[in-house]
């Protein structure tokens, strides 16, 4: 049975929010209205749902960046209310003993992983990826075992891990820097050879090089697929992490060759950036999940409510997790309206 912890400081402010009902844009149903944030305080967010109960595991960013922790509830709106699991803590020292980073749970071939990047505390931007796996039923319960650094084909800052399958394959796609370091990261493909590593070729499918994508750093992070009506849709961040930040999006068609950089396209527009006049400041960093109804797709991605930061973008932990639902254009791709409210 799941725990629930008080609200205590927050009650006030979720009283205060309002709630957003939304017409399906996918099915004939209708979608309980959605109470945004779902998760106060998580950054990076994540979440799985079980297709035979159709209950959520959520995961994210632990604002000490010190933890990778879990929660479960069967109705999101009741995430922010779930007792959070903590699954794993930094080591004292070494590759993974600081800045704990963007945590993505996936279920492969019956094991549950979570891809994760860390830095050494003796150097802690050295950024590298890393492994978690746990053979048990439910991510919640079990050991979760340290399978080591996930390793590329450069040893160079990398991060925000996403993996998926496609006609038979799984593919990794992260963020990476670039040998002569003339960006913060570019997107990189392989396909993988097990859950914990890839094998070539390697290739970069974007670069930040759009004036929207090198606000403060030259990023592209973050990245989450979404495989729907012949298209392999990918988003992803850029720029720095305040509300410079912004989402983009990649597709290329179901049939190419996914290790070919010329299948990919890139729109040229963010497709989600800040909005003052609703309040939202750096939307970024999105997964895909369906709905309660387990058919209308939503997007889940992190914003702030306030644009002047308190302290920096590392430091202010208000990136809170949020959810909408996504609207489709007549051609396939999603159409995310920066003017409606979350």
């Amino acid at each position: 049975m799941l725990k629930k912890r008080s609200l205590f400081p927050i009650v006030s402010m979720l009283l205060a929010m309002p709630t957003f009902s939304y017409a399906d844009a996918n099915s004939s149903t209708s979608v309980a209205p959605i109470d945004n944030p779902i998760v106060l305080q998580r950054a990076d967010p994540w979440l799985v749902r079980d297709e035979k109960t159709g209950c959520y595991t959520f995961i994210g960013t632990s604002p000490k960046f010190d933890e990778i922790e879990l929660r479960q509830a069967c109705r999101l709106n009741d995430l922010k209310l779930a007792e959070p699991k903590v699954i794993w803590h930094k080591n004292d020292k070494g590759p993974m003993s600081t800045n704990i980073w963007a945590p993505e749970l996936h279920k492969v071939a019956g094991s549950w992983y979570i891809h994760f990047a860390a830095g050494d505390v003796e150097k802690p931007f050295s950024i590298r990826m890393f492994v978690l796996k746990n053979d048990s039923e439910n991510p919640m319960d079990g050991q979760w075992q340290e399978m080591g650094q996930l390793k590329t084909h450069l040893d160079s800052f990398s991060l925000d891990a996403t993996t998926f399958s496609h006609q038979g394959k799984r593919y990794l796609v992260w963020a990476q820097q670039n040998q002569p370091a003339t960006y913060n990261s570019a997107l990189w493909i392989a396909e993988m050879d097990s859950p914990t590593s890839i094998k070539e070729p390697i290739v970069a499918i974007t670069e930040p090089t759009l004036d929207w994508e090198v606000q403060g750093y030259k990023v592209n992070e973050g990245a989450a697929v979404l495989v729907r009506e012949g298209k392999v849709l990918l988003t992803y961040s850029a720029s720095a992490t305040d509300h410079r930040y912004a989402m983009g999006l990649l597709w290329a068609d179901a049939d190419a060759d996914l290790l070919d950089p010329t299948s990919w396209h890139k729109k040229q527009q963010p497709l989600f950036a800040s909005n003052e006049a609703v309040g939202r400041f750096g939307p970024g960093h999105s997964s895909f999940v369906k709905a309660e109804d387990g058919v209308t797709d939503l997007l889940i991605y992190h914003s702030r409510d306030y644009k002047d930061l308190k302290g920096t973008p590392l430091t202010d932990p208000n990136r809170h997790a949020r959810a909408r639902i996504i609207e489709w254009d007549a051609n396939g791709f999603p159409v995310l309206s920066p003017e409606q409210p979350d």
